[in-house]
């Protein structure tokens, strides 16, 4: 249950091969018809490639980006498709991902099944169904969700291959991968980001033994082995365990430690709600579950500022940090200034603050730094205004005005034609 303390609630929180699990080739439905849309190239943005590919597997744009009206899968998300941040032993994801293994390698004599190159492409059964998500919950919405088509998504979350994983007799592991979530926009926020879950199945003679009863006691084993990692990662820290609510777990509970003088949110975990184990054949078993934001936590371990330096090419960035050294200091390179431009535009029924998020990205990609309401207000006739102040900055260069004016004039028709709104 990859339950990503990079986001709080269950939309932004939500809790996944070797046998039977599906490959990219076998996961990725046929495309009902290709998409006509013609990609827009800027001379400041590479363009979208047209096939990407993953563990072997080629992976085309038609497959994700479809001419349907189901679809909600920009260009710019389909380009990050396959770059496994996580599966980089240079990088401070994969750093990160290295030193959670080795502590589950060390601690339980390499018990742990570890899985890192899962499709994220996946049903709406195994994203919300298969993990108890109520059919009526937010996080199901096309305005949080990267839909492929009406039965297929991009995975919110590791969780969405917990199912197929206990299925397949698997008792212990681990998952770690690519999520997708339509989000806003700010330095901790991205629509792509990268989660590890870990799952531990227990049997009746597990806890027989120990004069408790099978919930007490596979929560008791839970908070023992996640307070070990969390003292692996950060050193001699006290600890704090909140009790909240997760749809899949039952007692749940959130992790904090207080460092650098505040408590930080480490992850989100629980004892496995028995439905999800009796739907995978574990009638007679109890399991625990945690899952934690990668992002989250490198950005605290390695004083990284903002969530999109992640994605950097720079060797400025990627040339400070090295496989096994967990919490080098990023040393920053970049003092280019900021651009304020706003918008001002009377919002319909219909308009979502996502939706704009959208829209900004895909003409400004990743020059996109924040999107930020200052102001709204509701006239006499019943018309609501809002203004959204946007934020440009390259980590890389500065920017011209002219390179500026343009990306705003872009985003203005684009949200006066798409989202239907009258601008100011």
């Amino acid at each position: 249950m990859a339950m990503s303390v990079a986001h709080a609630t269950l939309r932004t929180s939500l809790f996944l091969s070797r046998n039977g699990l599906r490959s990219f080739t076998s996961c990725i439905p046929s495309p009902s018809s290709p998409s006509s849309s013609a990609l827009h190239r800027k001379k400041w943005r590479q363009p979208v490639a047209s096939v990407l590919e993953v563990g072997g597997v080629k992976i085309g744009r038609e497959d994700v980006v479809r001419d349907d009206p189901t679809n909600n899968v920009p260009d710019t998300v389909f380009s990050k498709l396959g770059m496994q941040l996580h599966r980089r032993d240079q990088h401070p994801i994969g750093i990160l991902k290295n030193a959670i293994y080795e502590y589950f390698d060390t601690s339980y004599s390499n018990k742990f099944d570890k899985f890192d190159n899962l499709c994220p492409i996946v049903t709406v059964k195994q994203n919300f169904d298969d993990v108890l998500v109520p059919a009526d919950h937010v996080s199901r919405s096309y305005n949080d969700t990267y839909y492929v088509d009406s039965q297929t998504v991009l995975r919110c979350h590791t969780s969405a291959h917990q199912a197929e994983l206990l299925r397949n007799g698997h008792t212990h592991f681990l998952v770690t991968g690519d999520v997708y979530r339509r989000d806003s926009i700010d330095s901790t926020h991205y629509p792509v980001f990268h989660q590890m879950e870990g799952v531990r199945v227990f049997s009746p003679a597990d806890w027989e033994i120990s004069g408790v009863d099978a919930t007490s006691y596979v929560a008791e084993d839970l908070k023992k082995c996640l307070e070990g990692l969390a003292r692996h990662l950060f050193g001699s820290v006290e600890m704090r365990w909140i009790d909240t609510y997760f749809p899949f777990t039952n007692p749940s509970f959130e992790l904090e430690i207080y460092f650098q003088e505040k408590w930080l949110e480490v992850l989100g975990c629980g004892v496995t709600e028995q439905e999800i184990l009796k739907r995978s054949g574990k009638m007679d078993n109890v399991a625990w579950a945690f899952g934690l934001g990668l992002e989250r936590l490198a950005m605290v371990l390695f004083d990284i500022p903002d969530i999109r330096l992640f994605w950097s090419t720079d060797e400025r960035f990627t040339s400070q940090f090295s496989d096994g050294e967990l919490g080098v200091k990023f040393k920053p390179f970049s003092k280019y200034p900021p651009c304020y431009k706003d918008i001002s535009f009377w919002i319909s029924e219909a308009f979502t603050e996502n939706n704009l998020c959208e829209i900004v990205r895909g003409v400004a990609g990743d020059l996109a730094e924040e999107v930020q309401l200052i102001d709204n207000f509701t006239n006499k006739k019943g018309m609501t205004s809002h203004c959204y102040r946007i934020a440009y900055r390259s980590m890389e260069r500065s920017l011209t005005d002219e390179e500026i004016n343009e990306l705003q004039w872009n985003v203005r028709n684009q949200v006066e034609s798409k989202l239907k709104v009258v601008l100011r």
